[in-house]
């Protein structure tokens, strides 16, 4: 879809180092958030959650899951969203998987409450999220449809993926607790509404 003209001169392009920056702190505040989750052995939904279901079930390390998992959804993401947006979350995937590794060795809890985990964490990786959609990059998996849903149709990305995440969350029951499942819908709807209510079609007018 192209825009109008009074519309694109509206637009303000962000520079390649705006990019970069969102890039680096966005993944950095998923993996924290990832952090949180993956010490309190609570999940989340998209391709993170699945992550971190294998991580729980058969002891692979989360950054080598999250990296696979996500491998599929790139065709999906080069049809409906271009190359551009692909290359960037291609990196993003890969910052996340890295840092994922990396920040539970910078970062250690001597005690952490689950339902503190699960809000704020939630929080930390909706609002890293956050950065990478306005930059036009994202975590692949559902990020990818729910960006293309909110693009071709206007529906809410933080919406549809609210669904799908308290899908994959409750299915989690026969792995998780379910204690810990409970507080994992709740890190759901957390991270979902810093999306819903800050990531609206025709909301934010820069882009890349």
């Amino acid at each position: 879809m192209t825009d109008s003209p009074n519309r694109s001169s509206l637009l303000m392009r962000h520079p390649l180092w705006e990019d970069a920056l969102a890039m680096l702190c966005g993944t950095a505040m998923v993996a924290l958030g990832i952090a949180f989750y993956g010490h309190a052995g609570l999940l989340t939904g998209g391709t993170v959650g699945l992550a971190l279901l294998v991580k729980y079930s058969l002891g692979w390390p989360f950054g080598l899951a999250f990296f696979l998992l996500n491998l599929p959804f790139y065709a999906l993401a080069i049809w409906r969203m271009g190359w551009a947006f692909t290359l960037r979350t291609v990196c993003a995937v890969g910052l996340v998987s890295l840092f994922a590794e990396l920040t539970p060795r910078w970062v250690r809890f001597a005690e952490l409450n689950l339902f503190y985990a699960a809000t704020f964490g939630g929080f930390a990786m909706g609002l890293g999220l956050l950065m990478l959609f306005r930059h036009r990059a994202s975590l692949g998996g559902v990020n990818i449809l729910a960006l293309y849903l909110q693009d071709r149709f206007g529906l809410r990305a933080g919406m549809v993926q609210m669904v799908a995440d308290a899908s994959i969350v409750t299915a989690a029951i026969f792995i998780v607790a379910t204690d810990k499942v409970a507080l994992s819908v709740l890190g759901a709807v957390a991270l979902n509404l810093v999306l819903a209510i800050n990531h609206r079609a025709g909301r934010y007018m820069g882009t890349s």
